[in-house]
């Protein structure tokens, strides 16, 4: 299938490509695109797309566990949780996604993780436990494509954190963005970073570090990836004259 990536990511950057479509048992060694959310990626990139078909998209209880296949959505899986009653998928509704690219990156809020009450992964066809999985302040080790994940079954949503979690979303901007383009440091915030050096609220092109929030890039319409691509690294190197930190992407970006 044609992708056109200025209409179907997040950011609304990236030209038209060719993304193969992922059914089950099928070996795929490219790179799963899932919802485009947390993907900066060239018009002219040259490399293996692939998206997960509509089959990955379910959740189940079975044996005492949640399963739910990799390209279900962030909202689905939120909106599943709360009206059984299950814990542990609080903060899932406040990030845009489906499951699969979720727990590649280990997507979290506030403190808290989506491989929190991870059990295994369907993997490539591949059990893989938690511990394998090598989790970590977002990012993880796997490299092959997720099909479905099990999570413990807890039941007990917490209507309260779930609150308290769209109300710290509502200090983020809003548009066409991927979210954070960079990890917090240690001790540390990217976004105040690159306030104090200088460049909340600069401009490249139709691409601005927001106003409301430094860490996010907004494409204020018809942004070119190279615009993109040139206020990140701006950003980086002038971190890392001010303050000798190297922040590192969040945002995968694709050449």
């Amino acid at each position: 299938m044609r992708i056109d990536f200025a209409k179907y990511s997040s950011v609304k950057i990236g030209g038209v490509l060719d993304v193969e479509q992922i059914t089950p048992n099928q070996s795929f060694d490219g790179i799963v695109i899932g919802g485009a959310n947390n993907l900066l990626i060239s018009p002219d990139f040259s490399g293996k797309l692939g998206i997960l078909s509509d089959e990955f998209n379910y959740i189940k209880c079975e044996n005492g566990l949640l399963k739910i296949g990799a390209k279900t959505s962030s909202k689905d899986i939120y909106k599943f949780a709360k009206n059984n009653d299950i814990s542990g998928f609080e903060a899932i509704g406040q990030i845009p996604g489906f499951l699969g690219g979720l727990i590649k990156m280990n997507a979290g809020l506030k403190g808290l993780s989506i491989s929190d009450n991870l059990i295994s992964l369907n993997c490539a066809g591949k059990s893989l436990s938690k511990d394998e999985c090598a989790f970590a302040y977002r990012k993880s080790e796997i490299s092959g494509v997720i099909f479905e994940a099990s999570f413990e079954l807890r039941h007990g949503f917490n209507d309260a954190l779930s609150k308290s979690l769209r109300l710290a979303r509502l200090n983020q901007p809003s548009g066409a963005s991927f979210g954070s383009i960079f990890k917090n440091p240690s001790n540390d915030s990217a976004g105040r970073l690159i306030e104090a050096a200088g460049l909340k609220g600069h401009k490249i092109g139709a691409c601005e570090l927001s106003k409301k929030h430094a860490n996010f890039l907004i494409n204020h319409g018809n942004a070119s990836f190279n615009d993109a691509l040139i206020l990140i690294n701006l950003a980086k190197k002038r971190v890392f004259e001010c303050f000798g930190i190297c922040l590192e992407e969040e945002v995968v970006v694709l050449y």
